[in-house]
């Protein structure tokens, strides 16, 4: 019966494993007879829960922002016009050459401060989205040139524009062989956005930092936040998955 439903298959594996991986970790902690203490953490679930719902809003926006910024920077990359393509090109570079750490700092600090730009949720949105464009433009720009070049020539021979060729021929193709590689962006994304604490928003994994300074208490706050990213990136990966066998077919 579970072979039918692969989507039920793999969340019991799931649960399985984050079964047997809390006994192990707390009979580890049961022989060195680490004494657990959860409330302090119960009496800041609310404060937690809104951190959760901040990382969700901003995890969200810069989704929208790297899927758009990353098309936009591999059509710019392969555009006719030397200028704009030597600038896509050295943007991905950059990016994806520095460490996201290094980007917020100075997008924040230097950038934002310029521009006179002060709401720091905005600002960490932005950048984590346009630090992901860089790699999602990759992903694009490799599934694009993966697709034969038959396929634009059989295009043209039945008389398709330079448009309708990638909106009918070429796109759905890239977009099936993109899926993978952008799921797995998407989801270092919303790893990712733990960093933007270094602003000083206050998201998920600062919120966790807080409770557990104020209740003195070490692991208490960050087996939660470990099941709260689990509870983003493992519906993420499953609906990845539908959507791949959604757009399959046979070569």
């Amino acid at each position: 019966m579970l072979s039918r439903h692969p989507l039920l298959r793999t969340t019991l594996c799931v649960l399985l494993l984050l079964v047997v991986t809390c006994g192990l970790v707390f009979a580890a902690f049961a022989q060195i007879k680490y004494r657990w203490n959860w409330e302090g953490f119960r009496k800041n679930e609310m404060l937690f829960f809104q951190g959760w719902l901040t990382t969700l809003g901003i995890c969200a926006g810069a989704m929208v922002i790297c899927l758009v910024g990353g098309f936009t920077l591999m059509l710019g990359s392969r555009a006719p016009w030397e200028p704009v393509r030597l600038a896509s090109k050295g943007y991905i570079a950059i990016v994806r050459a520095t460490p996201l750490l290094v980007q917020l700092l100075i997008g924040y600090y230097v950038v934002a401060n310029a521009l006179k730009i002060h709401d720091s949720i905005v600002v960490g949105m932005l950048l984590l989205g346009l630090f992901e464009a860089a790699y999602l433009a990759e992903i694009f720009r490799g599934a694009l040139e993966s697709i034969g070049r038959s396929q634009r020539e059989a295009a043209s021979a039945v008389g398709f524009s330079t448009m309708q060729t990638y909106r009918y021929v070429l796109v759905p193709q890239a977009v099936r062989r993109a899926l993978p590689g952008t799921t797995g962006e998407l989801v270092s994304l919303v790893k990712n956005s733990s960093l933007l604490s270094v602003l000083g928003i206050e998201e998920v994994t600062q919120i966790t930092r807080l409770i557990n300074s104020r209740s003195y208490t070490a692991l208490e706050g960050f087996i939660p936040l470990a099941l709260a990213y689990l509870a983003v990136t493992l519906p993420l990966s499953w609906a990845a998955r539908r959507l791949e066998r959604r757009f399959a077919y046979e070569t």
